[in-house]
């Protein structure tokens, strides 16, 4: 599964990041998007884009594209 499958309330573990998501990856990474981190969908857009997200205690908006290269681990 991957993130911009989650709704918003949904926590799930990073498990790897995708290299179709391009440049945007090493970005991703250095703002702590990485496997075995937590993730929460706290909010997506009426139009399904931006997804808003926190990781680490950082609050990020990413595009559903980048979401799509983030797979994940749902948790209850």
């Amino acid at each position: 599964m991957n993130l911009s499958n989650l709704k918003p309330g949904q926590q799930g573990k990073i498990i790897k990041l995708d290299s179709s998501i391009g440049p945007i990856r090493r970005r991703l990474m250095d703002m702590g998007v990485i496997p075995g981190e937590l993730i929460t969908v706290d909010k997506i857009a009426p139009m399904g884009d931006p997804i808003e997200v926190t990781v680490k205690s950082y609050n990020l908006s990413l595009r559903k594209s980048e979401a799509k290269g983030i797979e994940i681990e749902v948790l209850l």
